[in-house]
């Protein structure tokens, strides 16, 4: 039989009425009573559980701010938010606000909408001073936080979901000097944008192993589109005709469907090997076109629902920080992309 709130509050010698505070996330309790009641919550199975993760009692208002844009990536990681919010109890709404660009006036601007009933904020944002001190006065008000696809440490979060990005680079330059095989000449990389931290620690790994391990490439041409496939076009096309024999392109965000126009259009005499990452709608027919090589994966569907589970879990602990744990990167060639 299920513990109710008399049993929870005999457990941990408090009333029910500073047990029923506490469940429901209201004020008028202390920090160390709510821990005494959240501890005899999970001891006596009161408190659901997913994915190892206790749960909230009562369903939770979550809003998640994305910079979705025309980004393929951030369509779908919205949409699959909505799906898995839509068909969970425990959510009581779910709300996607579309930032209007990267900066943190655009984070500002969004939050300044943020519903005065959420209890849990999901967000894709570069690290910046300005940033952190938007995500700190977020958590200062009582809604816990969770940051999602690139990480900001120094933010107040009580998660972070996603790859771990560093490795994800390190990945990139170890397929792509093993797809070359020992061959000697140069490389092109299209990033993003280094504001965010995942696409700066993608390039760290990337130029990491490339040094360890392929001292024969050389990375020859960097540059930041900030996302914008016209910007990532120009450059690869920059790029290709400076360098006619350039070996492999490695797309460290956006901007993909640039870099495949490019290729498309100059037809090099040895197509360079194409790396980039997210499996959507363009990269598997990109993928099955033979214009890109491998697609680096983080899996859209699985970090928004464990983004929607963290964030449940996070307004059920006491605790400041949930356990850390990556999303694994999926490899993605022509012979094994999955089906939708």
């Amino acid at each position: 039989m299920k513990a109710t709130v008399s049993d929870i509050a005999r457990n941990c010698g408090l009333s029910t009425a500073t047990v029923d505070r506490v469940l429901n996330n209201r004020p008028g309790a202390s920090a160390a009573n709510r821990q005494r009641v959240m501890e005899a919550a999970k001891q006596l199975g009161y408190l659901p559980v997913a994915d190892q993760v206790t749960l909230p009692s009562k369903p939770a208002n979550l809003e998640f701010f994305l910079p979705i844009g025309s980004n393929a990536f951030m369509q779908d990681l919205a949409k699959h938010i909505e799906d898995y919010s839509s068909r969970l109890p425990l959510v009581a709404s779910c709300r996607i606000h579309n930032l209007a660009g990267i900066s943190p006036s655009a984070l500002q601007t969004a939050v300044e909408n943020l519903s005065l009933k959420a209890n849990g904020v999901g967000v894709i944002a570069i690290d910046h001073p300005r940033t952190r001190n938007i995500l700190r006065d977020i958590v200062e008000a009582g809604i816990r936080l969770v940051t999602l696809v690139s990480d900001i440490p120094a933010a107040p979060r009580s998660a972070y979901v996603g790859i771990d990005n560093r490795v994800a680079g390190r990945t990139a330059a170890l397929l792509m000097g093993r797809f070359l095989g020992g061959c000697e000449g140069h490389l092109a990389m299209v990033v993003g944008s280094r504001s965010y931290r995942g696409h700066e620690e993608r390039e760290m790994g990337f130029r990491s192993v490339l040094g360890e391990e392929f001292p024969n490439l050389t990375v020859t041409s960097a540059v930041e589109i900030n996302d914008e496939p016209d910007a990532s076009y120009a450059e690869t096309m920059k790029a290709l005709r400076n360098e006619p024999d350039l070996l492999g392109i490695y797309c460290v965000g956006a901007g993909r469907s640039g870099v495949a126009k490019a290729i498309r259009e100059a037809r090099p005499n040895r197509k360079p090997v194409f790396i980039c990452h997210d499996l959507t709608r363009e990269t598997r027919g990109y993928l099955v076109d033979d214009l890109v090589d491998v697609v680096i994966d983080q899996n859209a569907r699985l970090i928004a629902e464990q983004s929607v589970i963290r964030l449940l879990g996070s307004i059920a602990s006491s605790a400041p920080y949930l356990t850390r744990k990556f999303i694994e990167p999926r490899l993605i060639f022509r012979e094994n992309v999955p089906v939708q």
